[in-house]
């Protein structure tokens, strides 16, 4: 016998396309028909959208009778959902489309029909009612921390995020130690709004600091462009972000492109956006071998999270513009660059004005603005032996062409100090003070720029 009502808010688990749904249409003369569907989407407490990929009689119903009835069932215990519901549109493009597209990538792939799913379009149906019409078959377990409490701790670690330094820090440790994520990795947006570029990471051999994807590719690109969270719960090829990097760059230009970190084979991926006044900044994104590991709990609270950093990284940016620089450099801590022996010869440093790429030896290191600041730090120290910097003196630098909005200079020297570590270079940064750092070199410097 049906219970009474429920609301769709309490029931998102069986939203997740791990189990079929059943939907149940009629005819304009009332001829039923019913039908497995891959994809009801939650979309908030009165809506859900419907995957469309195939043209049937089911979408004939619809078009014909907009009033339809769902079967839903929880992944975990089996209780049994249903849910009267009115078709209102459909969408084939905007961050619902491009969400359920990535979502059912990761089905079709886990279900070995990569090449036969295909999304048509997102139908929007409001939703009724929900009525529960087979209880549980055992008492639904909670497992893992409660969230609310972790993301409760993960905000104040962010709060308590000074600068730029210290925000990339509180996020990927909170992402990592509250929330259990142990791969993860965050990607700021360059001024252009075409790139993202990877600052740190969590969980991996190598930081991967300076990889670049352009934004729509991959799961993570896709979140950028489309400013919306998307969590696919399945392996899929189709959204493999290194794949899609690797596709897209020609065979020449291979050595002067960072391999983003990563899993081979991510079983789940969530990518989630920073945003803040309507303006993307970056993503925080987090991924595991093990399937189904992110659900809508997970999703909400590092969006939440995200959200914060993200206005927090404005006003890091905003403090750095307008507070002064220390008036004196703090001596600064032993630098395994300077403490450590010197090698045989100098240092052949090459910059290549087209891009700002900076060569280390032969290796490519940096480009972009990350690689003007370097090269101007180090052309300075060539000239006159200086090794103190503020980051004012930067930002009027004209030589490094800083954008006149939003330039995040300070996030470009937080990845230019961790690709110099990632790289063991006989070059690092250090902080000295509030705007101020030293440049430690451990060998003579040869310096050749190569003009345009």
């Amino acid at each position: 016998m049906p219970t009474a009502p429920v609301r769709l808010d309490a029931i998102r688990a069986c939203l997740e396309g791990a189990i079929p749904g059943v939907m149940a249409t009629c005819s304009a003369d009332g001829t039923p028909n019913a039908t497995y569907i891959s994809q009801v989407e939650y979309l908030d407490a009165d809506h859900v959208a419907l995957s469309f990929q195939f043209f049937s009689k089911t979408r004939h119903n619809v078009l014909a009778n907009p009033v339809v009835e769902l079967l839903v069932v929880h992944p975990l215990h089996g209780a049994m959902y249903r849910l009267g519901a009115r078709y209102l549109r459909t969408e084939a493009q905007g961050p619902v489309f491009e969400r359920m597209k990535a979502k059912l990538a990761g089905i079709a792939s886990h279900e070995g029909m990569a090449g036969v799913f295909r999304l048509r379009g997102a139908d929007i149906y409001a939703v009724d009612r929900v009525e529960q019409v087979a209880a549980p078959r055992h008492a639904p377990v909670h497992a893992g921390a409660s969230r609310l409490s972790a993301l409760r701790r993960a905000a104040q670690r962010v709060a308590e995020a000074g600068d730029v330094d210290g925000l990339v820090e509180a996020l990927l440790d909170a992402a990592a130690q509250e929330f259990g994520c142990a791969h993860a990795m965050l990607m700021l947006q360059d001024a252009a709004g075409e790139r993202l570029y990877t600052v740190a990471s969590r969980g991996y051999g190598r930081s991967g600091a300076g990889a670049e994807i352009a934004l729509g590719d991959g799961v993570i690109g896709m979140a950028a462009r489309m400013a919306t969270p998307i969590r696919i719960n399945h392996a899929t090829l189709e959204y493999g972000y290194a794949r899609t990097l690797r596709e897209g760059v020609a065979g020449h230009l291979l050595g002067r492109e960072i391999p983003l970190p990563g899993l081979a084979e991510p079983g789940s991926q969530l990518a989630v956006p920073l945003a803040c006044g309507g303006r993307v900044l970056g993503v925080l994104y987090v991924e595991s071998p093990q399937e189904l590991r992110f659900d809508w709990d997970d999703e909400d609270a590092l969006v939440a999270l995200a959200t914060q950093a993200a206005v927090q990284l404005g006003a890091c940016a905003a403090g750095a513009h307008a507070a002064p620089a220390d008036d004196a450099a703090e001596p600064a801590a032993g630098c395994a660059a300077c403490d450590a022996p010197a090698a045989a010869g100098p240092l052949r440093v090459r910059h290549y004005a087209a891009d700002d790429s900076v060569f280390l030896d032969d290796d490519y290191l940096i480009k972009g603005v990350a690689g003007a600041v370097l090269w101007k730090l180090l052309r300075d120290h060539a000239a006159t032996g200086r090794t103190d910097f503020s980051n004012r003196e930067l930002r009027l630098a004209p030589e490094i062409r800083l954008p006149e909005v939003g330039d995040n200079l300070e996030a470009r020297l937080v990845l230019l100090t961790r690709r110099l570590v990632d790289r063991d270079a006989d070059l690092r940064l250090q902080k000295t003070g509030r705007g101020r750092f030293r440049l430690c070199v451990a060998r003579p410097i040869e310096l050749r720029d190569v003009p345009r």
